[in-house]
Formats: C-alpha cells, structure tokens, sequence
C-alpha cells in the first residue's frame, strides 16, 4: 500500500458524498425556479410551512447552518414576503421569523416537489431509507461534536 494511498479522490467518503448533494440539489434547481426559491431557501421554507415561526438559532440549528449563512437568505425570504423577521420580545438579541400567509400560499405550489425528486432519483425505498439513516447518524456525529 502506496503511503499517499489516502490522498486519492477515490477513496475519499467525503467526495462522492459531495458529488452526490451536488447532483441531487441541481435537480430541485428547475423546480425550485418555479417557485423563485434557491434549495437554501426551500429548505428553510419547510421549517416554516412546519412550524409556522421559530427563532433564526433555531432555524441555523435545525438546518445545519450558520448565521453568516442564514441571514441573506432570511433577508431574500422576508423581501419576497414569505417571511418576516422581528426581534424577540423576551431577548432582543434573538431574531424571531414567522411565515406570512403569502409564504403559506407558497406551500401550495411546493407540495409537489418532494414527489417529483424522488422520481428522479433513483433508489428503491428500502435503499433510501438506508441512506437517510446512515446521513443522519453521521449528521448526529457532527452535531454532537460541536
């Protein structure tokens, strides 16, 4: 076994990883255009239609992101009048967000975008429920660690 064995792309867990969010991500583009939404901001449109308001630290802790991350797509959101973004009442340095009824008319047009990615990928449910299992496990690593 070569000493620079470890360097090469394809053994390497975290590329095809990559690769792969990359791919899927591009498939939700056209859909997601429909809709005048980024997968970022899709993403963060699935907490509200679920919750209907939460804190943006909570939001960031839900999606994995950060606030330098969080903020312009939150901004973009509230320009659009999907969202709106106030300071909390019990801690003003907590920025709360709440869906607005256009952001829930929204929810409308969105329903079928989980139905027609899931047409485009290719795996069997018992495959992706593996796959959404082993993600998790390490994404609860990850949180863990933090």
């Amino acid at each position: 076994m070569d000493k620079y064995d470890a360097l090469k792309l394809e053994n390497q867990l975290c590329f095809p990883l990559y690769a792969c969010a990359r791919e899927v991500v591009k498939k939700y583009r056209p859909y997601l255009d429909e809709l005048d939404l980024t997968y970022t901001q899709y993403i963060a449109m699935m907490v509200f239609w679920e919750k209907g308001k939460c804190s943006s630290k909570e939001l960031g802790e839900k999606l994995f992101l950060d606030s330098g991350t969080l903020t312009p797509v939150l901004k973009s959101l509230e320009k659009k009048g999907f969202v709106k973004r106030e300071r909390s009442s019990l801690d003003e340095r907590l920025l709360d967000v709440s869906i607005t009824e256009k952001g829930m008319e929204l929810r409308e047009r969105a329903v079928e975008v989980p139905g027609k990615i899931a047409g485009c990928i290719k795996l069997d449910s018992e495959e992706a429920m593996t796959l959404y299992n082993t993600l998790y496990k390490i994404l609860s690593q990850e949180s863990a660690n933090d």
